[in-house]
């Protein structure tokens, strides 16, 4: 039975002074001074359970392979959460031990010694789902099938586990399924069974991978379930069918090869295996297995390197992982026509390979001989400290340890007797799988790795910030319904997004924005192939997004966007300024008058489209901030005025025409306010408007409903608001703000131009004029231009008392400042603190109340900058004044426009823009104090 040739000196006197330890009374041994010599765990097990030695020596027992239950004769609802741990390991640490003594001791032969740790395993396994199940049920009764027969919770067993080949300290792969959902019966409360399954699967897996005083029954690893580590811990057969119809990858194929229900079989195991059979074992010959598992080989073996794995017999080059490649491989191209091949045991589908005269004898038992010798080699390796290792030692006593059982002098003949065995394996290797070609570039390989394990340290130069946008959006895609073909596209596209991302260095926003846009994207196949076949695309979307937040978040919320990207010669060259209304108006040539939903998508996509345009130029410096505002109010009047047109359009089609309108001259007019009148129209400003016409109450519109004029332009300007307003699948407009109307939110939409002035006239607050000051008409005809001209001269040029003047601005920005301004005494809030933008608008607006009486060229600008120039030629302020107030007026628009393209806020540190604060300040307090 026992093999005990003596041991190195070393080794010797290590389990002799062991033994005399444990058994200082009794006579010494052999073997298992032999056994305490060469396996550092069977000295604790001993340690732990000495009367383990009589068990050992006993020829009967420790040939004997019956295995009975840990709970034998035991009740099971009697036994508690502590004993039944307690139990299952110390029955794992006895008969561990037992396989030590026959491997280390006894010669004994590895594939009786795999198999038998595995039939272990599942009794293991068993026993705990029995022990999980009775308790769960104790209180929640179970799940019954329609012949009133309880349903198991079933565990599938994956990798070596599921081929009855488990290694010494290996851990368990494991998936869990239930056959139907039924809710339970006979308990305190019915449960659904998806939760009286989640209950015993959590129970099942603390009573084998929790670590107590008696140590660990198995690490337990549940990632191989469908969806991995986001996915339910259970699922329903016909759950597990739609996954893998559904969304199976190649990798998970070559896992259920492996996949073999464990426990007493029952009325269901055959069911499951059939639902899952027509996934793993294709109908043809199946080719394509050959070049994934090629592919598969090339990223261990970058990981190999990665990880500075050297000496690893399971992952190396001819290693164990290489023979089961080999046998995989031959399984699943012919497994679907030869069902002899569908075993998920490697030596028997060897045997089988050699029946079906895929290989011949001598490969199959060299390809037998050589795994079996590797698999010796890794049981010893674990044995010596039940650690789950594949390396050769680099430690003395270990070193001799293996030279003792391989029966080799020294290591260095252990290493090419290794490497010998290794090689014929590789070669073997190469002739069936073949190499998969490095790439020329050797991170190429390291970003497919970093996407297929969802692990950046697998990068060149990982970036730590990249980890969690990598993790979220793979738990997200893990649940979407994307199909076989957008998913084999995504694993294309992902590993060039990464190098992408590292080509521009990217930040964890920066790929956390990329990923937000392929969530949106990620059921629509042909935007996914878009940018996997469009290297410049993808390079755009980075570049893009890692310029501005504002981008991304524009092209997440309308992927159409994506189109723009594939040319960048149009990208960053926006319309010329002139050119918007005619690009408008030739865009809508194509779409019919009454098409209403359709021309209301259409605004929509105009603004999307030149709006990326202009952030794509403002992003990358191709126009600064002046221009940038110039554009994006350019492309607004645009839109007003085709939106007018729409409205004018429908309008007329139910009520007719105002007398003596026509298309051209509509009697109606759009004064703009604010941003929109001032030239600073930004990405997501609304638009200030106020609409006016030219008719009274009592002409009447010529159609076959005609209503009053009056009427008619308030309902123009209703259809107006439902144009701009309406929240399409392409979002609003623009927000259109109306409130600056005469009588606000509570005066007529649309008001007669003439009312308008009376108002301005009689009624209008001073805070109304200072508005004033920024609005200029952006559509209307001649007539309408030149008369709101007149009256915006009129009232801005009245002579107004100086002091009454001065209290009012002073209030209104007191009273602002107070509402609005967020800063601190480190944050600076560049729109409203004081020596901000709205001081320096403030100080703008009183010059032109104030002196315009005097200097009508105050009035002929709407916008800031080049109302403080004409006030320095006028001599209303300095020049130095001038050039201070500009300058801080253009750095914190500047620095807004920033942060509005990186969808932050507008607090910024103090300090870096103290300069400017301070001359604001100091020019307000001035101008102020001398009025």
């Amino acid at each position: 039975m026992s093999n005990v040739k003596q041991l190195p000196i070393q080794l010797q006197k290590l389990g002799l002074m062991r033994f005399e330890q444990l058994y200082p009374e009794q006579n010494k041994e052999p073997v298992i001074v032999k056994l305490l010599g060469l396996s550092d765990f069977a000295w604790r097990s001993l340690r732990s359970q000495p009367d383990l030695k009589e068990w050992l020596t006993c020829k009967d027992k420790i040939q004997s392979r019956i295995i009975n239950s840990p709970f034998e004769n035991r009740n099971l609802a009697e036994i508690d959460e502590n004993e039944c741990h307690k139990i299952l390991r110390q029955f794992r640490e006895k008969y561990w031990l037992k396989v030590a003594f026959l491997d280390l001791c006894c010669n004994h032969p590895i594939a009786d010694s795999i198999k038998y740790i595995s039939q272990l395993a599942d009794m293991l396994i068993e026993s705990a789902n029995q022990w999980a199940h009775t308790h769960v049920a104790k209180i929640n009764g179970e799940p019954l099938d329609e012949g009133n027969r309880a349903m198991p919770l079933m565990v599938l067993g994956m990798g070596k586990l599921g081929g009855q080949e488990l290694n010494y300290s290996s851990d368990i792969d494991l998936i869990f399924a239930y056959p139907r959902s039924v809710k339970t019966q006979g308990g305190r409360r019915n449960l659904e069974a998806q939760i009286f399954y989640t209950k015993v699967a959590q129970k099942l897996i603390a009573a084998l991978n929790q670590t107590t005083g008696d140590g660990q029954v198995f690490r337990v690893d549940m990632r191989l379930r469908p969806f991995g580590e986001s996915g339910p811990l259970v699922m329903s057969f016909n759950a597990i069918e739609d996954y893998y119809q559904e969304q199976g990858r190649d990798w998970e194929r070559y896992a259920m090869l492996k996949g073999r229900l464990i426990g007493t079989p029952n009325q269901y195991w055959d069911e499951f295996n059939q639902l899952l059979k027509p996934f793993v074992y294709r109908r043809y010959i199946d080719f394509s297995v050959i070049e994934s598992l090629r592919k598969m080989k090339l990223m261990i073996a970058q990981e190999v390197r990665r990880k500075g794995l050297t000496n690893n017999i399971k992952l190396g080059g001819g290693g164990i992982r290489e023979v089961e490649f080999i046998v995989q491989a031959l399984q699943m191209v012919r497994g679907g026509r030869e069902a002899n091949l569908q075993t998920q045991s490697l030596l028997k589908a060897l045997k089988e390979l050699t029946v079906n005269q895929v290989i011949n004898e001598l490969e199959a038992q060299g390809l037998e001989n050589n795994y079996l010798y590797l698999r010796k080699v890794e049981q010893y390796l674990q044995i010596f400290d039940d650690q789950q290792t594949q390396t050769l030692p680099d430690d003395e006593l270990n070193q001799q340890r293996l030279n003792t059982l391989l029966e080799q002098d020294d290591f260095g003949a252990t290493l090419v007797e290794i490497d010998h065995v290794m090689q014929q394996i590789h070669n073997e290797f190469t002739q069936v799988i073949g190499e998969e070609t490095e790439p020329l570039d050797t991170s190429e390989g390291a970003f497919v790795s970093a996407w297929d394990h969802g692990d950046i340290s697998f990068l060149n130069e990982p970036k730590d910030d990249w980890q969690l946008p990598l993790k979220d959006f793979k738990q997200r895609i893990s649940k979407a319904k994307i199909g076989n073909r957008g998913r084999d596209i995504l694993d294309k596209l992902m590993p060039a997004l990464l190098k992408q991302l590292n080509n521009f260095n990217a930040s964890g926003a920066a790929f956390s924005m990329v990923c937000q846009i392929l969530n949106k994207i990620i059921s629509r196949t042909a935007y996914l192939e878009l940018l996997y076949e469009n290297p410049g695309t993808l390079k755009q979307l980075v570049l893009l997004c890692c310029h501005s937040k504002w981008i991304g978040e524009h092209i997440s919320r309308y992927p159409i966007l994506l189109d723009e990207l594939i040319d960048p010669a149009v990208l960053y060259k926006p319309t010329p300024l002139t050119a918007y209304k005619y690009e408008i108006r030739q865009y809508f040539l194509r779409i019919e008058h009454d098409d209403l939903e359709l021309q209301m998508e259409s605004l929509r996509q105009f603004k999307q489209t030149h709006q990326l345009r202009i952030a794509a130029a403002d992003a990358t410096g191709v126009i600064d901030v002046m221009k940038v505002s110039d554009h994006l109010t350019a492309l607004a009047e645009a839109i007003v005025d085709q939106a007018v047109n729409i409205a004018w359009h429908n309008t007329v089609k139910r009520f007719g025409m105002p007398p003596g309108t026509d298309d051209e001259n509509k009697g109606f007019a759009v004064i703009a306010y604010g941003k929109t009148g001032g030239f600073e129209v930004g990405y997501d400003s609304d638009l200030d408007l106020v609409f006016v016409h030219n008719h009274d109450g009592s002409s009447q519109t010529d159609g076959d409903k005609p209503i009053d004029s009056r009427q008619f332009y308030l309902k123009l300007a209703q259809r107006l608001m439902h144009l701009f307003n309406t929240r399409t699948a392409s979002g609003i407009l623009y927000e259109l703000d109306t409130r600056l109307r005469p009588e606000g939110a509570s005066g007529l939409l649309a008001i007669n131009l003439e009312s308008f002035n009376h108002y301005q006239q009689t009624q209008a607050w001073t805070w109304e004029h200072q508005a004033l000051v920024r609005a200029r008409l952006i559509l209307g005809q001649d007539e309408l231009v030149e008369r709101f001209l007149e009256i915006r001269k009129n009232i801005l040029s009245q002579q107004r008392d100086a002091t009454t003047l001065k209290d009012d601005v002073i209030k209104m920005r007191e009273k602002m400042r107070d509402h609005l301004a967020k800063g601190n005494t480190d944050q600076f809030d560049l729109k409203q603190d004081i020596g901000g933008m709205a001081d320096i608008e403030f100080i703008t607006q009183y010059i032109v109340l104030k002196y315009a009486y005097k200097f009508e060229k105050l009035i002929v600008y709407s916008d800031n900058v080049r109302i403080l120039t004409e006030a320095a030629k006028i001599g209303c302020i300095t020049e130095e004044q001038k050039q201070q107030l500009v300058k801080a007026y253009i750095d914190y628009r500047s620095c807004y426009h920033v942060l509005s393209l990186d969808q932050q806020g507008k607090l910024v540190s103090r300090e870096a823009f103290q300069n400017d604060i301070t001359h604001v300040t100091h020019i307000w307090n001035s101008i102020f104090a001398l009025s």
